[in-house]
């Protein structure tokens, strides 16, 4: 962990977590991890699904908070996961108050955990999903640019609501594509990291529009706090490193983070 470690600034504007793990914390509880995120800011959160076992977890903690909703999906990790009983699962509970998105879903060459062309089938029948629901998706996407490409570009177009890229890390080509498309990067802790130029040239080169907040907590502490584990009270530091490479005031990134969340996940439950 970093010995330059600091208070967290709190800026007086209501912020969004778009991706985190709730039921994957384990530094306290779900009241205790909100309640801090909340004393910095944090709005509303999205606790995202990526097995079929845990979606009604996800989404059981979402009915607990008024201010936490869920996704519902199976991670490429876990494609060989998802059954008939798994999509029956996402069509039927689609139309709940508390399900804001299709995902985690898409494509992970880099770890290769499941055969590939299992998961390029279970992506699309996720994609297909999220056309028949409007709902729009969080996707992950790792080393898989092209395929990736391939499949925005045959579903986008038949999706009312699109979603977010979330933890962008891929190449600028499929950051132009997906921005075109209508679709959001999700940028989270990775941003501060010493190695991460090449998210932060993405994150330069994309309109303040299509960006999004987000921890991916448990995971991905950002710079001060790295080795820690990640929680939402971090995100005025995704924020204030955006404003850095973007030369923009911290309350500019705030503001449109906040509204393009509202925009993508959130335009028919403001709530």
């Amino acid at each position: 962990m970093s010995k330059k470690k600091r208070d967290i600034t709190v800026y007086g504007l209501p912020i969004i977590e778009t991706h985190f793990h709730l039921d994957y914390l384990k530094e306290g509880s779900a009241d205790e991890i909100l309640a801090a995120a909340r004393a910095v800011g944090v709005e509303k959160f999205m606790t995202i699904s990526v097995t079929p076992d845990n979606m009604p977890v996800a989404l059981s903690l979402a009915e607990q908070h008024d201010d936490l909703f869920c996704t519902l999906g199976v991670h490429p990790h876990d494609a060989a996961l998802f059954t008939d009983d798994a999509e029956a699962y996402i069509r039927t509970h689609a139309i709940h108050n508390k399900v804001v998105a299709v995902g985690e879903i898409g494509l992970d060459y880099y770890y290769d955990h499941c055969d590939r062309e299992v998961q390029r089938k279970v992506f699309a029948r996720q994609l297909q999903l999220a056309v028949e629901s409007e709902l729009p998706v969080v996707i992950h996407t790792r080393e898989a640019d092209e395929d990736t490409m391939a499949m925005l570009r045959e579903y986008a177009p038949q999706m009312k609501r699109k979603g977010v890229v979330h933890s962008f890390t891929s190449g600028m080509e499929l950051a132009q594509l997906a921005v075109e498309l209508g679709f959001c990067l999700g940028i989270n802790g990775i941003v501060t990291f010493n190695k991460a130029d090449n998210v932060r040239e993405v994150v330069a080169a994309t309109p303040l529009a299509n960006l999004l907040l987000e921890t991916d907590a448990p995971y991905l502490t950002p710079i001060p706090f790295r080795g820690a584990e990640n929680a939402p009270k971090y995100l005025p530091f995704v924020a204030e490193k955006i404003a850095e490479v973007k030369n923009l005031p911290i309350a500019d990134v705030i503001k449109a983070t906040y509204q393009n969340s509202l925009r993508e996940f959130f335009q028919a439950s403001n709530s």
